[in-house]
């Protein structure tokens, strides 16, 4: 059943499988122990950043499948973005996979949105078996969105690190044993005018808090129903910012909200507010938190991706940044 982009799964979709690969520099996230696995070179041996980018996805892709004992050909639909200029990562590894895909841009957002639909492609009967995801590089978005890293520009404490990683989910119908998809939210595109690309953070955060509010009210949630509410890469300030907007909305209880972005590297300064990227929240909702399902130290979760929606060229003319929450929520019985 849709309405104003509420959405809810009554055949309980499951992510059977998860996929999560990640930087050397990621070793030093609080989250890494959980990570599939992880490179020692940046750009995973690769040629090029991008290259490299286009790795971490479709290994996170292939040891996803390797772990239900199936090949990219047991799969309907590939479902994955990317932050790269017509996001050419997820394409070169659609061409390496197979799978006939579909490319999904929500920036930072990706890894929810794409999984939300997967998830209505499950629920309408027309996929078995849906992959889907997002992954982001570090020297490949920064030289995009900001400078070269060889150029060494300095960037102040409201600026994240684009993490190395990718996560990606494999989604089927229900099955009992592992987390299934109880409902979800798309979110609206959300502009404050905010104009600073190392500050998005604050841009990102007005979205987060109108999807959570959207999500609770239209699917008739109490913030307490959730062991985890999780936001994705809000930051440091981005986060903090939410947290006043989601107080001035009369929720008080605010104990069991946190963000990837913020706790991605834990509390290490040399990443300023924290982490961001369309691998970040991904990394983080498919190795940590979906193991904490799995072992039912949680029981429902509630996932919301934030992604700003700018480009190079927008940017450069001046405009403003458009934002975008998705949120899914997740359950283990």
């Amino acid at each position: 059943m849709v309405k104003k982009g509420l959405l809810t799964f009554p055949s309980l979709p499951s992510i059977v499988a998860t996929g999560v690969t990640a930087g050397p520099l990621e070793k030093k996230s609080p989250f890494h122990s959980h990570f599939d696995k992880i490179y020692d070179d940046e750009s995973c041996d690769a040629k090029t950043n991008e290259h490299g980018h286009a790795k971490l996805m479709e290994d996170a892709c292939m040891i996803a499948l390797s772990k239900l004992g199936k090949v990219p050909s047991d799969a309907d639909f590939f479902l994955v973005g990317d932050l790269v200029n017509q996001m050419t990562p997820s394409n070169f590894t659609a061409t390496s996979i197979g799978i006939p895909y579909i490319g999904v841009f929500a920036a930072c957002a990706t890894s929810v949105s794409s999984m939300l639909l997967a998830a209505l492609l499950t629920e309408s009967g027309m996929s078995q078996l849906t992959i889907a995801g997002s992954a982001s590089q570090h020297n490949a978005i920064e030289r995009q969105f900001r400078y070269p890293i060889e150029y060494g520009a300095q960037k102040g404490e409201t600026a994240q690190w684009t993490a190395t990683a990718a996560g990606i989910a494999a989604i089927t119908p229900h099955r009992n044993g592992v987390p299934s998809i109880v409902c979800g939210t798309f979110g609206k595109a959300v502009d404050m005018g905010m104009t600073d690309p190392l500050n998005m953070g604050a841009a990102m955060a007005p979205a987060a808090a109108d999807t959570l509010k959207r999500h609770l009210e239209g699917h008739n949630k109490q913030v307490s129903d959730y062991d985890c509410i999780m936001t994705g890469d809000l930051g440091k300030n981005g986060f903090a910012i939410f947290i006043k907007l989601v107080q001035n909305q009369g929720i008080t209880n605010i104990d069991n909200f946190s963000d990837a972005g913020m706790e991605f590297y834990g509390k290490n300064p040399d990443f300023m507010a924290g982490a961001s990227g369309a691998g970040c929240s991904a990394a983080v909702y498919l190795s940590e938190v979906y193991a904490k399902l799995l072992s039912k130290e949680y029981k429902k979760v509630l996932l919301i991706a934030t992604g700003a929606l700018l480009s190079p060229m927008s940017f450069q003319q001046g405009d403003t940044i458009p934002s975008i929450a998705h949120a899914i929520e997740l359950t283990m019985k």
